[in-house]
């Protein structure tokens, strides 16, 4: 009887701990204000830009960076490329000294982001000597990833570097190619619909819904960084050194939350930005998407190893512990619905304790209709905050697809589970969209 008591309230406790932390996201993005600006001049700004074979979008990327933010200095790792990577990273800097190119190579090389930016840290050092680190602000962006120009003034202000306790800072995502009308441009009608809705997705899933998650964890002391739009204090990368050897976990498929975690564990503040954003590509390939994902979900997964050292932390608050652990089981929960579910579909299918089950009906209506709602909420805010020349019935079609779309956490869950049981835990780089590559060392996006 027991047994059977939890079978039937542990899917409720679930819910309610999801419906709990949803409330607590909702709040606090409709709560959030502005972010007041700083002065970007208060710092010294260097961009790791680690690559593996991105010859089709590495110069825009540069030129970019070091037109919107000409101070800075620009660091691309070339992790050991097949393509023309490298060539023209030498190509760049032989016209700008702020550009450099740090060199990996086989055996070393392709191990792993952490691991490449770990490169970059130390090719930093050698560059920099006497300065005052206080000052210098690293950041983390992707080889296509489109900095807003407004975000070093941002992370500048009061509630970024400004406050000298701040150690982190993680700016707001959003999807670059959400309005292309043919994501997949040798494919036919049908595929691009299902390749823009997919597109669509992840732009709300980071526009709105992780947004709000984040805002959250500024209140409990828990943000996460990002591997893109990651802005880092140089001090607090050393402090992590100095304990850890490195700033980034060489085996950490999720380094860049992992450093996170590692900065508010050395002391320092962790906070997040939503004023402003870095772009990236959004994938309309379902298998590269799930591939992403599962990479994500197992790295969750692997944060579990914290959890003694977030607990005992004076640096983390009851609240950040609990949110933390959270976010840790959060694919762990995911598996244990889907073998629950299996069990009690057999239940079903057998007849023993179908009766019992057919009973509990109601309960299983509410229980889908209430995992439904905090989705069907975030659609219409996407619409009204991001595509307010949308309808008012779109904005509620992309709630009951963002419902529709959270079921790939299973998937990947599952899939993330069966890679750490089987001792696969390689770092596999998410493909990039088709790109058409210009010719000559300074080849540029089309």
């Amino acid at each position: 009887m027991i047994p059977e008591f939890f079978l039937y309230l542990f899917p409720f406790l679930l819910l309610g701990g999801f419906l709990l932390y949803w409330a607590g996201s909702r709040h606090a993005y409709a709560r959030s204000g502005p972010t007041e600006p700083g002065d970007p001049a208060a710092h010294d700004w260097h961009f790791l830009v680690p690559c593996r074979d991105e010859e089709a979008v590495i110069a825009t990327t540069v030129t970019r960076l070091r037109t919107d933010f000409p101070a800075s200095h620009v660091w691309v790792i070339d992790d050991a490329s097949d393509d023309r990577t490298g060539e023209i990273v030498t190509a760049l800097a032989a016209e700008d000294s702020y550009v450099r190119l740090v060199s990996r190579r086989r055996p070393d090389a392709r191990t792993g982001k952490g691991a490449a930016l770990n490169a970059a840290y130390e090719a930093m050092n050698t560059h920099l000597g006497e300065v005052n680190r206080s000052r210098v602000v690293v950041c983390v962006v992707d080889a296509d990833g489109r900095l807003s120009p407004d975000a070093a003034a941002y992370v500048s202000g009061p509630d970024g570097f400004g406050d000298p306790e701040t150690g982190g800072v993680q700016i707001g995502v959003r999807m670059r190619n959400v309005d292309d009308a043919r994501p997949l441009p040798d494919r036919g009608r049908l595929a691009n619909a299902y390749a823009r809705l997919l597109v669509r997705m992840q732009d709300a899933e980071f526009a709105v819904s992780n947004t709000g998650m984040q805002l959250l964890r500024r209140r409990t002391g828990s943000v996460g960084l990002g591997g893109n739009g990651q802005f880092t204090r140089l001090t607090a990368l050393d402090r992590i050194a100095a304990a850890e050897r490195r700033p980034w976990k060489q085996d950490a498929l999720l380094e860049d939350y992992e450093l996170g975690m590692q900065i508010r564990l050395a002391g320092y503040r962790v906070t997040h930005v939503a004023d402003t954003w870095v772009s990236q590509e959004a994938l309309p390939y379902t298998r590269r998407f799930l591939t992403q994902r599962t990479r994500w979900a197992q790295g969750n997964i692997q944060c579990v190893r914290y959890t003694g050292r977030i607990i005992g932390s004076r640096h983390y608050r009851a609240r950040g512990v609990l949110e933390s652990l959270y976010t840790f089981f959060q694919p762990i929960a995911h598996l244990t619905v889907l073998v629950l579910t299996a069990f009690l579909l057999l239940v079903l299918a057998t007849g023993v304790g179908g009766a019992v089950l057919f009973a509990a009906w109601p309960l299983a209506l509410a229980l889908g209709i209430l995992s439904v709602v905090p989705f069907l909420l975030w659609g219409p805010v996407y619409r009204r905050e991001f595509a307010p020349d949308r309808s008012h019935a779109t904005g509620l079609v992309w709630g009951i697809t963002l419902w529709l779309y959270a079921y790939h956490l299973f998937i990947v869950s599952a899939r993330g589970s069966v890679r750490l049981l089987r001792g696969r835990t390689g770092w596999a780089k998410t493909r990039r969209n088709v790109e058409r590559v210009g010719t000559g060392p300074t080849a540029t996006e089309a």
